[in-house]
């Protein structure tokens, strides 16, 4: 096997070098913790303050909207679960799209289930795009929060947010975003977009694992998720991961000053990529929207084929992809993102998840497709599905 190519990047990056000069002084020479008062700790306040402001300044906020919390999971469910029961006595009805990462969908069932919640679950077109008159004709008067996410993790559809953030604010509603693939890589502004509150997390933009911050509107009454201390001005208890939150505000900086140049890039690969894949591979689906999508996704369909067997195979030459999102990938049902958006069970099963990254070079993905093709025209010649639909066509 020759050399690794790495094209999972929505599962999770590395750690640009630069990120790790930056964090480790806070492990061994700056260890203070930064919520005590004296001397010592002033190093890590400061280090914090400065990661909260990069951070905003790539979204447009105040550095003191700014929550750091341990990953897009939990700041996802600090958003849904806060809010319900901070607004509960206003209504408990959330609307939400059937193809949110399961940190959102679990958190809803949750609600549903325990809390009493409403939950309207939009539906998505071929694309995986929301439907801006059925989200209008979803609010009620019991509505407390929208939340849509930027771009899909697994399809890299990008939802139309200001559209989505106008509807809300129109209607007196909270409007919250799951921005954890889009952070970094498309331009969000919170005031422009009127989003009350955005989650993201740092070891997808090349910064450390384990750090998140959520996004929290100045005026949007949201409870404590952790109970303890008083940090993260009283909203989110635990001593501050100082290193970790170094690593992602210069990660954060890393990415918005890279973004129009790295983009740019990636959309160009990524086209040429999708290109050579529907063109040389037959009956081959582009799962998401050809134009508005994350600039370095690609997720297709290989009809016939298995996506399990098209992984291994693929690991074989040293490529590194998925069938879809990290966190169901040892599940054996199809992606819930790929039936919304109507495949059937036995196309969906066959997809395939490639995520670029600004090291990926076209010579990489000229070899992956390449390789594709082989693996693929070797799947097919085992498959009786195959071969009956050849014979089909023949007639």
């Amino acid at each position: 096997m020759g050399k690794m190519i790495y094209l999972d990047n929505a599962a999770t990056t590395k750690t640009a070098p630069e990120v790790v000069e930056a964090m480790l002084p806070y492990f061994t020479e700056f260890y203070g913790n930064a919520s005590t008062v004296y001397d010592f700790a002033a190093n890590s306040k400061a280090a914090i303050a400065k990661a909260r402001q990069q951070i905003a300044d790539v979204i447009g906020a105040k550095k003191e909207e700014i929550y750091f919390t341990a990953g897009g999971s939990e700041s996802d469910n600090w958003a849904l679960k806060a809010t319900f029961e901070a607004y509960k006595n206003k209504g408990n009805h959330i609307i939400t799209t059937k193809i949110e990462h399961h940190a959102i969908l679990h958190t809803c069932e949750y609600l549903e289930k325990e809390r009493g919640a409403k939950v309207t679950y939009l539906d998505v077109d071929e694309n995986g795009f929301i439907d801006l008159d059925e989200l209008q004709k979803a609010i009620t008067p019991e509505t407390i929060l929208i939340s849509v996410m930027a771009a899909n993790n697994e399809i890299g559809t990008l939802e139309p947010l200001k559209e989505i953030g106008q509807i809300a604010h129109e209607h007196g509603i909270l409007f919250h975003t799951d921005a954890v693939q889009a952070f970094g890589q498309i331009p969000i502004n919170v005031d422009e977009f009127n989003i009350d509150m955005l989650s993201s997390s740092g070891h997808k933009i090349n910064g450390p694992k384990g750090i998140g911050f959520l996004y929290i509107r100045k005026g949007v009454k949201i409870r404590s998720f952790v109970h303890g201390g008083a940090q993260e001005r009283k909203r989110r208890a635990g001593t501050e991961n100082v290193p970790g939150i170094v690593g992602y505000g210069l990660a954060a900086e890393r990415a918005n000053k890279s973004m129009k140049e790295r983009t740019a890039k990636e959309i160009e690969i990524r086209d040429h990529m999708i290109s050579r894949i529907l063109t040389e591979i037959p009956y081959v689906r582009l799962n998401g929207d050809k134009v508005k999508r994350l600039p370095n996704n690609v997720n297709v369909s290989i009809q016939f084929i298995e996506g399990e067997s098209l992984l291994l195979m693929l690991d074989n030459f040293g490529i590194c992809a998925s069938s879809g999102s990290a966190c169901t990938s040892g599940s054996l049902d199809p992606s819930h993102v790929l039936l919304a958006i109507g495949l059937p069970h036995e196309i969906a099963h066959g997809s395939l998840r490639m995520t670029l990254s600004e090291e990926t070079t076209m010579e990489d993905v000229d070899f992956v497709v390449d390789k594709l093709k082989d693996i693929t025209a070797n799947l097919r010649s085992m498959s009786p599905l195959y071969e009956d639909f050849i014979k089909k066509q023949k007639k």
